[in-house]
């Protein structure tokens, strides 16, 4: 078997109140993230998981160098609805992580 090279890995976070105002966009990024990782080969969703500390949906994905994770989340936005999202602090601990939240009234 070839030895893989570790891709980064990414963390994608939906804050309770943007699933909670909008119900069907955990479904929504799910089948955009498989979708994705059908037309960027090395895109990969290792995990999805509800985390019950933070009531946050989480996907941990492995990213290609090539792919850059801004331009995956800009066509994200424009299938759900209107969102920020918040960078990962370049202090914390890795995986970085994107926080998608809904934007303020």
């Amino acid at each position: 078997m070839d030895s893989e090279e570790t891709l980064p890995v990414v963390e994608l976070r939906v804050t309770p109140r943007y699933s909670q105002a909008n119900p069907w966009v955990i479904q929504a990024i799910s089948g955009f993230l498989s979708a994705y990782f059908m037309e960027y080969p090395g895109f990969r969703v290792l995990r999805h998981a509800d985390e019950a500390s933070s009531g946050m949906h989480v996907w941990t994905c492995e990213i290609p160098a090539s792919l850059k994770v801004p331009r995956l989340l800009k066509r994200l936005q424009a299938d759900i609805p209107p969102s920020k999202v918040v960078p990962p602090d370049e202090a914390a601990s890795s995986p970085p992580r994107y926080i998608i939240d809904r934007l303020e009234a």
